[in-house]
C-alpha cells in the first residue's frame, strides 16, 4: 500500500516513550485494541507484581504472555484449517459418489 495511504499514530505503551506508527486508516482500532490490551495486562501486573518486579520485568512477562497467546493460536488455527480440508475432502468424495 503507498505511503500517502497512511496515518501516524502515537501507541503509549506502560512507562515507555511514545511509539510513532505509521498505519492504514482501516487498521487503526486493532492497533488501539493491542495498545489497550498490553497495557490492561501490563497494569494488572503492576499491581500484583510490582513491588517484587520492576516495570521492565512485568513488559518481559506481558510480551511473553502475548507470544505465548499468538503461538497457541497460530496452532489452533493449523489443527482447524486441517480438520476443514479433511471434511471438504470427505464431503468431496460423498458428493461424488452422489
Amino acid at each position: 500500500m503507498a505511503k500517502e495511504n497512511k496515518i501516524k499514530i502515537w501507541i503509549h505503551i506502560a512507562e515507555l516513550k511514545p511509539l510513532e506508527l505509521s498505519v492504514d486508516p482501516k487498521d487503526e482500532p486493532l492497533f488501539r485494541n493491542a495498545e489497550k490490551n498490553v497495557n490492561n495486562l501490563w497494569e494488572k501486573w503492576m499491581r500484583s507484581f510490582g513491588s517484587s518486579r520492576s516495570s521492565e520485568e512485568v513488559m518481559a512477562m506481558v510480551a511473553f504472555q502475548f507470544a505465548r497467546l499468538y503461538l497457541q493460536s497460530y496452532e489452533d488455527n493449523a489443527s482447524v484449517n486441517k480438520l476443514l480440508a479433511a471434511f471438504e475432502q470427505r464431503l468431496d468424495e460423498i458428493v461424488i459418489k452422489v
